[in-house]
Parts: structure tokens; sequence; C-alpha cells
């Protein structure tokens, strides 16, 4: 498959040849899709963070075996020396223009931080839990991530801040109260995030923030809160679409802000309904009805930009329409009946999906909506 520079240059050099655009404004294209080419991974990197994610492994599960064998001090001194041989010589081949393996290394280094964590808090028997050890890693990690102004480790903070809330908040290992500072972790990494340019981890952070809703809902009462997600996350994808250029300077996400508010508002709803659940009158009709109108305002509003948010529209939609018939009709169909009516409702909504796809693939109509 040819790169994203090399398609980008051909069509700019078609664009050319069909008097859309000058030679001038054709080279000015080409240098940029250049720049942001050579910022994105290659097949290389991805080898070289995978390998380097492997070594990792390795040495955390080197420091879960327990070696008896080494002297506690050697034990400390070598992971330390693979913390330092790592983030140093990364930062050496950072310089050479060698980024996918100075990643590589600064992710090994960042694993070995975790591990001495870990080895340590075993071998003098410090206080504390194995969430505090990964709040501790997490902090570590975030520190690395923007003194060396990486990507991946970024990533790597906020998978380890996500694993915390994930740990904490369903109550493995909790012994304090519901995890609210991780607003401010969030925060912090959100920022991190822009100073590394690492738009992936801003993706799960937001991921990350609707489940830390879902997670307070449950703590607290669903009726309360999970109408306060669905009606946030409405705002946020509102905002994305009627102002898409700020939305994209807040996020930088190449757009794809709808996605995350479409996610939390049907979150948010399905929350909802699960606590209605045993209420199959109006309450539960009406959150049908209004989560029904999302989907289908959310299709409409941002579909034609985005293949992902029709899909997952399409996904809500038809598991909507389960919920609907498990609550409310379950009573009125037998077997039978229920999959002859399934199959009559999944063809249309086939039916329908194939006309979107067509409608939205075809240039016309985009460009006789957009402004």
């Amino acid at each position: 498959m040819a790169s994203y520079f090399s398609r980008v240059r051909a069509d700019a050099t078609r664009w050319v040849e069909l008097g859309y655009i000058d030679g001038k404004a054709a080279a000015a294209i080409a240098a940029d899709a250049e720049a942001r080419d050579r910022r994105s991974l290659s097949f290389g990197s991805i080898l070289a963070i995978m390998a380097a994610l492997l070594f990792g492994a390795a040495i955390l599960i080197f420091v879960a075996a327990n070696w008896e064998a080494i002297p506690r001090l050697g034990r400390v001194g070598a992971l330390f020396a693979v913390i330092f041989a790592g983030y140093v010589g990364g930062a050496v081949l950072k310089l050479m223009d060698h980024d996918a393996i100075a990643e590589g290394l600064w992710l090994i280094a960042a694993a070995a931080f975790g591990g001495a964590i870990a080895l340590i808090g075993q071998m003098y028997h410090l206080s504390g839990d194995e969430t505090q050890a990964i709040l501790t890693w997490c902090v570590g990690t975030t520190i690395a991530a923007a003194a060396l102004r990486s990507g991946p480790l970024t990533m790597g903070a906020v998978a380890l801040a996500s694993t915390w809330l994930f740990l904490v908040g369903v109550s493995f290992w909790r012994h304090a109260d519901f995890p609210h500072v991780f607003i401010g972790i969030a925060a912090v990494l959100w920022l991190v995030s822009f100073w590394t340019r690492s738009p992936s981890s801003r993706h799960l952070l937001l991921l990350s923030l609707i489940f830390y809703g879902a997670l307070l809902a449950g703590e607290t009462s669903v009726l309360r809160v999970a109408p306060v997600l669905a009606a946030l996350s409405a705002a946020v994808f509102g905002f994305a679409v009627a102002m898409p250029q700020a939305a994209e300077r807040f996020a930088r996400i190449d757009g794809l802000l709808p996605v995350h508010g479409l996610i939390g508002f049907l979150t948010g709803m399905v929350m909802i309904q699960i606590q209605i659940g045993d209420d199959s009158g109006s309450a539960f009709a009406i959150t049908a009805a209004i989560i029904l109108a999302g989907i289908v305002a959310a299709i409409v509003l941002a579909g034609r930009e985005s293949r992902g948010l029709r899909w997952i529209a399409y996904i809500g939609f038809a598991l909507e329409l389960c919920m609907i018939y498990v609550v409310m009709i379950q009573g009125m169909l037998g077997t039978a009946g229920f999959f002859l009516a399934a199959g009559i409702i999944l063809g249309l909504l086939a039916i329908a999906i194939i006309r979107i796809e067509k409608r939205m693939s075809r240039p016309g109509v985009t460009e006789g909506v957009q402004s």
C-alpha cells in the first residue's frame, strides 16, 4: 500500500493537470504531506514498540519470579541500570534521529521502573497496595513522557491511569473513597498529551472519562448521574458539530470528538434504561425514543464525516431494538415471532445502512451540504 505522502503527491499532480491548483500550491501540499508522513508510525516503528513491550513484559515477569539467588542490592541495581540505560540510551538515539528505537528503549525503561516499584515493595514489605503502586508508576511515566516529549510514554501513562481507575472503581483492592482524583489526573495527562503530540492518548482519556462517569453513577445514583453524563456528552457532540474548528483546536483528535460524544450519550442513556428496566411503561418508552432520536440525529449531523461514528450508531441502534424487545414486547411474541420480527428489522436496517453509505459516498452530496 502506498504511503500517505505518495498518495497525496499523486493527487496533487493530478489536480495540477486538471487545473484545480497551480504548481506552487501542489508543492506546498506535498511538503506538508511529507512532514506528516514522517511523524506517523511506520511499520518498523510499530515493530520496535512491540519488541519493547515484549522486553518490558519479560522484565516484569522476571521480577515477579522473585530472584532468590540474587542479592537484594543486586536486584535493585540491575533494575535501576536498565532504567538509566533505557532513558539515557533512548535520548542519545533520539538525537541521532533513531526515533523508533529510542521510543522502544524508553518503554523498556518505564516497564523497569514499574518492576522496581514492585520489587522494592516486596523486599522491604512497604505498606500500600497494588493500586498505589500503579499510581506511582503512572506519575513516574508521566514525568518521563513530559521530559522526553514522548507520545508512546504518554500513552503508557494514560493506560496506567485508566488501569488504576478500573481497579479502584470496581472495588478491586479498594480501601479508600471513590477516586475523584482521576479528574485531576486526566487534566494533567490531557495537557501532557498536547506537549508530546499524542492524539491517541486523548482518545483513551476521553473513553476513560466516560468510564469514570459510569462508575460514579453506579457508586452514587444512576438516575442522577447518568442523565448528566448523557447531557454533557450530547453537549460535547453539539459543540463539535456546530463549531468543528474550535472543537478541533480543543481536542486535536482529527475531528473525532463527535464519536466520543455519541459513546458517552449512549452509555448514560443505556444506564438509565437498565435502571428502569423493570418498568415497561412510559418511562422506558420515552428513554428508548430519546436514544433512537439521538442516534438518528448523530448520523444526520455528523455521520457524513465519520464512518466510525456511523457504525457506532448502527450497533447502538441494533442493540436498542433488542433491548426494546426484551423489556416491552417479550410477552407479546413467541420465539418464532421474535426471530421473524428481528429478521425483518435487521433486513430493513441493512437496507437503510446500504442506502446511507451510498448516499454519503457521493461527492455531490457532501459538497451540497457543506457551507
